[in-house]
């Protein structure tokens, strides 16, 4: 059970065991909701967990584990639903059972086509059929008993009238007229043909859980620290502390997110990102818990451990998009809540209307017993999770992290991607390559100025500026009263004197004189440079001290993907803070037409753009990577940030790049148009299923057994195709 309390809410994932259908998530779901202080509770059959939100309370936990019993489902550990290793042959034995009692009275039925009479005795036939009945199948009667009480029905209660109709049914006919027809192998192969349906849905449930699983099998056990006395120790992972030293061998995990500190090597980080090709680290360089170091031995400092670290939170999205309800599960909820009712009144009105045609009692009971095995809603209530889980599995495995379900719904109808700029189409690296001293002025004290000023600051045309000073050998120091303009630039003190760094639309509101570079704007611009400018107070006001240009370079693979998206009939839009020359000579070189560029959009001003693109009805993905784009991405129907930007755009993001790879955006919208296809499949063969079925079943076309082999079919198949999932490529 896992819980995340906050000051004012709380979230705790409880396993919830005995769920077979769709009609007991939402009896387990009004249990939780009825708790004092639960907000929300969303049930998941495939994952067989619940998801609570409610207001902290000393014994709420408690209540929530006792409101899952009384509904007549066992409470446990969430993690429980994800078994480590499990043998393919797991909880087969009583399925084995049920088919070795079961076959001695399935092989008269076979010999009677065949002409061959070879009916067991009336007695051996109740000795075979009862352990099946009571013993194999008590399972259905106490899951039926919990559903009678809370005044609901479930797949349960459903088998286990249907069943006990039959074999009751055959005992007084055993009484009444001895050795005749009976139907004890249809009770018998029934429960069976059930519980092995439930063993195969198990075994392909496990398969939908391999990410989960697999991403998890990433963390080493141990860690190799060197300790502060001296020397090293082998100590479990979670005993590992920020800051503490670790040493990583050639062929080991990296066992926390860190810094190289001493050493070279190369890191295989395809299970987190998807980037098949080893990425070299160094000193300084950055390294993520899970990926394998593949060479040398390196030491490094550990940043963040356990919860904090990058694959707890990327298994954290994961097991939150697989345990969250897609929309479209609305209609099933609503569906499944009169479901078994409205069977059970057809199962009474089948009795009854053959009874009325002139059948026997047992003709009709027969009939009966097939339309409450048939209709068990099984399929409805695995065809949502099942897709989701495989789609969600699929897409982590190539670096595209779905925060949830509605997120994943909603990318396949998306028909525009607005693509922030810098850091996201291009590298986010820009260069200083042009500083223009103005008349007068000498350019290593103004670049020195320029460099102090934004020593500070993370923003990458700042960095750019203070490792252009710092190539030269000018000196950098500190600035003083240092504030900065969102959206236009920085002002502060470096020494006695005040300066401002920002972008030429600042100078000019400003009023700034720029007259004495003007053609050197002209230029700089024309050639595709982003431009800014050094402005010093002086005593007559603002006088331009020097002009910044900058280049940065596309991605690798960013005009490609750009033409990948505009193949599938998207709208593609370029929003950027840059001037109108600078973005459209990097648009020409990505592929971008004139019209689908937006310059000149200031930070705050980028989500009123996304809701412009959005009007007449239009569906939006914005991808992003900064935290100035954290609005927008909020602002769009699925925000899509690239992993290696900031915290706060992925978190205001529902999908999550981990490489900055834009081609990964394809792919993201690619797996949401497989995954909700799956899911309309699913949909649509499960209640095509019950309508087709159940009338057949009334009117005496489909007997009891052959009932229960499709019922058990309908499960699997639903799993099945959402299993197909996992061949996805991309």
């Amino acid at each position: 059970m896992n819980t995340a309390h906050s000051p004012a809410a709380a979230t705790l994932d409880l396993g919830v065991g005995g769920m077979t259908c769709a009609s007991c998530v939402n009896r387990v779901e009004r249990a939780l909701k009825k708790v004092p202080g639960v907000s929300e509770a969303t049930v998941n059959l495939a994952t067989e967990s619940a998801r609570v939100s409610y207001a902290p309370s000393d014994d709420i936990e408690a209540q929530l584990r006792r409101a899952v019993r009384n509904a007549g489902y066992e409470p446990r550990a969430a993690e429980s639903g994800l078994p480590e290793g499990a043998s393919p042959w797991d909880g087969f034995l009583p399925v084995g059972l049920g088919l070795l009692l079961s076959l001695p009275l399935v092989v008269p039925m076979i010999g009677d086509l065949f002409g061959r009479h070879w009916m067991l005795p009336a007695w051996l036939q109740f000795l075979l059929a009862t352990p099946v009945q009571f013993v194999l199948g008590a399972r259905f009667y106490k899951a039926g008993w919990h559903a009678l009480r809370a005044g609901t029905g479930n797949m349960d209660l459903l088998v286990a009238i249907g069943t006990t109709a039959g074999w009751g049914l055959s005992v007084w006919l055993w009484l009444a007229q001895g050795q005749g027809h009976l139907y004890f192998e249809a009770s018998a192969v029934v429960v069976t043909l059930v519980l092995l349906g439930k063993w195969l849905e198990a075994r392909a449930k496990r398969q939908t859980t391999t990410a989960i699983r697999a991403l998890q099998s990433l963390r080493p056990e141990i860690a190799h620290v060197i300790l502060r006395s001296g020397g090293e120790a082998d100590l479990p992972l979670a005993e590992v502390l920020a800051g503490d030293q670790l040493v990583v061998r050639p062929g080991e995990r990296v066992p926390a997110d860190g810094v190289v500190e001493q050493g070279d090597t190369h890191v295989d980080e395809s299970m987190l990102t998807g980037e098949p090709l080893p990425v070299s680290k160094g000193v300084g360089a950055r390294v993520t818990g899970g990926s394998i170091n593949a060479e040398g031995r390196f030491v490094m400092r550990a940043t963040a451990v356990g919860k904090e670290s990058v694959l707890a939170r990327i298994i954290r999205l994961v097991e939150d998009a697989q345990a969250a309800k897609a929309p479209i599960q609305r209609m099933v909820d609503q569906v499944s809540a009169v479901f078994v009712p409205v069977v059970l009144a057809i199962a009474a009105l089948t009795f009854g209307g053959w009874l009325f045609a002139g059948a026997g009692v047992e003709e009709a009971l027969i009939h009966a017993v097939a339309v409450l095995v048939i209709a068990c809603p099984c399929a409805l209530g695995l065809a949502t999770p099942a897709a989701i889980m495989a789609g969600t599995g699929v897409a982590a495995r190539y670096g595209i992290l779905i925060k949830d379900a509605e997120a994943l719904e909603r990318a396949h109808r998306v028909d525009t991607v607005a693509f922030d700029k810098t850091g996201t189409l291009t590298v986010g690296q820009p260069r200083l390559v042009a500083f223009v001293a103005a008349p007068g002025v000498d350019e290593s004290e103004q670049l020195a100025a320029a460099a102090s000023l934004q020593s500070g600051s993370e923003h990458p045309l700042a960095r750019a500026v203070v490792a252009a000073a710092r190539d030269r050998g000018i000196a950098v120091r500190p600035p003083d009263g240092v504030r900065a303009v969102a959206g236009r630039g920085t002002e502060g003190e470096v020494g006695k004197r005040s300066f401002l760094v920002g972008s030429l639309r600042w100078m000019q509101e400003l009023q700034v004189p720029l007259a004495p570079v003007q053609s050197e704007i002209d230029r700089l611009q024309g050639e595709g440079a982003t431009l800014s400018a050094l402005v010093e107070r002086v005593t007559e006001g603002l006088a331009l001290r020097a002009l910044m240009a900058f280049a940065d370079e596309p991605k690798a693979g960013a005009a490609g993907a750009i033409t990948r998206l505009r193949e599938r009939g998207l709208r593609l839009v370029m929003i950027s803070g840059d001037n109108r020359a600078a973005a459209h000579a990097m648009a020409q070189r990505l592929g971008l037409q004139p019209d689908e560029v937006q310059a000149e959009v200031l930070p705050g001003e980028k989500a009123d753009r996304v809701a412009q693109l959005r009007e007449g009805g239009h569906v939006v993905a914005m991808v992003g990577d900064g935290v100035n784009d954290a609005p927008a991405l909020a602002a769009a129907d699925v925000g899509i940030a690239m992993g290696t930007g900031t915290d706060v755009a992925m978190h205001a993001a529902g999908v999550t790049l981990m490489r900055g790879d834009v081609g990964l955006v394809a792919g993201a919208l690619d797996i949401s148009h497989r995954t909700v296809v799956k899911i309309r499949q699913n949909l649509f063969w499960a209640f095509a299923y019950n309508v087709a079925g159940i009338p057949l079943a009334a009117l005496g076309y489909l007997n009891p057994v052959v009932a229960g082999a499709a019922m058990a079919l309908s499960s699997v198949s639903v799993l099945t195709n959402a299993l197909l999932l996992k061949r996805w490529r991309f």
